[in-house]
């Protein structure tokens, strides 16, 4: 999420694209094979081949890094789109040359401003020169472009020898709540650019590697999470199963980050104040979700967060609520007129419940998913979010499809663990103990992951182990190598 913001008139802004000329590099042509082929034979001899169907333009380039280890020099990646997302010290990956697209597919709106094209549903697709025969999707997180998940993502599955496609969901920054006709549209055209570019990669991977991907996996974390979910409830045909990092939870009938980050905004003041309303304020914040333990969190997630958050939010699903004002008042005290710390969710017209209708989860999966979560969540509080989704996946009678693995120590954004080593564990290595979990999930028959469980933060606790180690269980044997 971006949190540069100047509020102004409501208003649905549309613009045209600027083209960017990218350098290409001539690489040694090799086998026009569908097999895994070494990093030298030089799959760009394809280039001309690489199309992306339904894309209104597009720009493929030879590299010879697609981590971030060569993308950040070679300008292939915007490092400010994966700032505060993965912790300072997590390891770069190399040695993985290929193919870059880089592109959009039609759309009106024009909040992304990456390649100067000021245009939206952009989207990278990232083909490697030794490929696994696998592919990976992801939607991004907050409201960022398409290369947010690049280090807590993309790297890793690229060096695995995945090929690798992200959308920026078709709206981004803080004021994406202005695309659309109607409240709820731009959080649902998030769903539908994934799709779309779900399908777009698949074929695209046939055409460059000559034969369709083995096993197509969707991951993502926070709205990317939920995009995950959502496809497999929706969309299963398109994939063999998905990885779950923290997904926002969405249903009519709550609970949703719209009933607890008001009371957030009411109770923290009075709590961190210190007064003798202190503690009724601390058993408030508590009782809407926010753990015991975690209040060293809550000055942080004030200030930077619970605000921007719900009224960003609100207002794509309630604009009414503060009339012609967008996006409410920044830390409005309660009491004040349309002030988002007094706002009732369950109060608001039915019109409000009908707009996250068209964005709901039900639970309703139709392949594997695997979900992680940290229990220090304080933007998404696990009790008001995974705990209640698991649930959901068990009534609706999909529990042998899902593993839920709650992440003792981990919160919502691994960047905070730099700033807190001795209380916090970084969710990144979880979500790829988890990823190769699932790996082995579908490669071989009766071989399930480990049931769902807490998973503890060790007494003694090693950051530099933590940031490498994240075992589901003492004996899972989840970090084989992946077998599309």
């Amino acid at each position: 999420m971006r949190f540069s913001f100047h509020p102004g008139p409501r208003s649905w802004r549309r613009g045209g694209p600027a083209a960017l000329a990218l350098a290409v590099l001539t690489l040694t042509p090799g086998p026009a094979t569908g097999a895994p082929v070494s990093a030298g034979s030089g799959l760009c001899a394809r280039i001309s081949q690489a199309r992306v169907p339904g894309a209104e333009h597009q720009r493929a380039t030879c590299l010879d890094e697609l981590t971030t280890a060569g993308t950040v020099a070679s300008g292939h990646t915007d490092p400010a789109d994966w700032a505060g997302l993965t912790p300072r010290d997590l390891a770069v990956p190399s040695g993985v040359p290929g193919v870059q697209i880089d592109g959009y597919f039609p759309d009106t709106s024009t909040t992304n401003t990456n390649h100067g094209w000021n245009h939206d549903a952009q989207f990278v697709i990232r083909l490697p020169d030794r490929w696994n025969g696998g592919l990976v999707v992801a939607g991004t997180p907050g409201n960022r472009e398409q290369y947010a998940n690049d280090r807590a993502i993309a790297d890793w599955v690229l060096s695995r020898g995945y090929a690798y496609a992200a959308t920026d969901k078709g709206n981004t920054g803080p004021a994406f709540y202005r695309d659309g006709k109607k409240p709820g549209d731009a959080i649902a055209e998030w769903n539908s650019r994934l799709t779309q570019l779900t399908r777009a990669a698949r074929a695209t991977v046939a055409r460059h590697y000559h034969r369709p991907p083995s096993r197509t996996l969707v991951t993502g974390m926070s709205n990317g999470g939920y995009l995950v979910r959502w496809q497999l409830e929706n969309h299963p045909g398109l994939y063999d199963g998905g990885v779950d990092w923290e997904g926002t939870l969405w249903r009519s009938d709550g609970p949703t980050l719209l009933n607890f980050l008001p009371e957030a905004l009411r109770s923290y003041p009075g709590y961190a104040d210190g007064g003798e309303d202190a503690d009724a304020a601390r058993r408030a914040l508590h009782t809407a979700g926010f753990p015991a333990g975690s209040e060293f969190l809550w000055p942080y997630h004030h200030k930077v967060y619970w605000d921007l958050t719900q009224r960003l939010y609100r207002e794509e699903l309630d604009p009414g609520f503060d009339g012609p004002t967008e996006a409410g008042t920044p830390f409005c005290a309660p009491g004040t007129p349309a002030c988002d710390a007094d706002y009732d969710y369950a109060a608001r017209p039915g019109e409000v419940r009908r707009a996250v209708e068209k964005i709901e989860l039900t639970g309703r999966i139709g392949k594997p998913l695997i979900t992680v979560h940290g229990t220090l969540d304080v933007l998404l509080p696990i009790s008001q979010d995974s705990d209640v989704y698991a649930r959901m996946v068990r009534k609706s009678g999909r529990g042998p499809l899902h593993r839920y693995y709650r992440i003792e120590g981990g919160t919502h954004t691994d960047a905070l663990v730099d700033t807190h080593p001795d209380r916090l564990r970084p969710l990144t290595p979880c979500h790829r103990t988890a990823f190769a979990a699932l790996e082995n999930w579908l490669s071989r028959p009766g071989h399930r992951p480990p049931a769902s469980r807490t998973v503890p933060l060790p007494s003694e606790a090693d950051p530099a182990t933590l940031l490498e180690d994240c075992p589901l269980t003492a004996h899972a044997d989840a970090a084989s190598p992946p077998r599309p």
